[in-house]
């Protein structure tokens, strides 16, 4: 599944630097012009990783990282800020607000591609081209085969689509909002509740032998994949 990742820039020129430069290596790009639509643009969509420019209308990019770290969503999601703050002391409190990395402007091209690959190999390191491995279960991406504990698990398209949505994010939560879209498409309509019968189902193939559930269910929020807290 292609990575999404979030620009969060008022600078409209810099904005369509970063998205030609992002789409040119594969990445979905959405965008924010300001703190506030960023903090909706991550609610509504998810992104998998989240370009904050430190001075923007609204909120600060500094604020905008606050608040992701504070919500159980969001508080691992990979953050880099950008800025053209380069002393060490703006470099420090950037980083201490919550971000992953810290880019100063200007930057080359190949330099954002290269720090945004390494947070997220950093941020996701079960994942590689054709496998994720997470709490003891293996996706083989090109031969559609799941195994936990080196068991073989049969699921259908459906759960094997969220288990990977899932398995690429561990410990983030999901509404059924997100999943719906991610795994059935924008343009298909489907019941939010559906979304409960297939997790249920996944959960049967997952713990056929009594196995801990490792699928979480955070209440009026959704579900997350969490091997150290198991499902709640």
């Amino acid at each position: 599944m292609t990575p999404l990742i979030l620009i969060a820039e008022d600078e409209p020129a810099q904005v369509e630097v970063l998205r030609y430069n992002l789409e040119s290596e594969g990445y979905r790009v959405v965008t924010a012009v300001n703190g506030e639509e960023a903090l909706l643009v991550v609610e509504e969509e998810g992104p998998d990783l989240v370009l904050l420019d430190w001075m923007m209308p609204e909120l600060s990019g500094i604020e905008v990282c606050r608040r992701l770290r504070e919500r159980t969503q969001t508080k691992r999601l990979p953050v880099i800020m950008l800025t053209a703050r380069g002393e060490e002391s703006d470099r420090v409190r950037g980083l201490d607000s919550g971000a992953d990395d810290y880019l100063v402007k200007p930057f080359s091209p190949g330099e954002l591609i290269a720090r945004v690959r390494a947070v997220m190999r950093r941020t996701r390191p079960g994942l590689d081209e054709e496998h994720i491995s997470y709490g003891g279960i293996t996706m083989d991406l090109a031969a559609h085969k799941v195994t936990r504990d080196g068991r073989a698990v049969h699921l259908g398209p459906t759960e094997f689509r969220l288990l990977r949505i899932l398995m690429e994010r561990p410990g983030r939560v999901f509404s059924r909002e997100s999943l719906l879209d991610m795994a059935w498409g924008r343009d298909i309509y489907v019941e939010a509740r559906t979304v409960d019968v297939h997790i249920r189902r996944l959960r049967k193939a997952l713990n056929e032998n009594d196995d801990t559930d490792i699928i979480r269910t955070v209440r009026g929020a959704g579900y997350a994949i969490d091997s150290e807290h198991g499902a709640g």
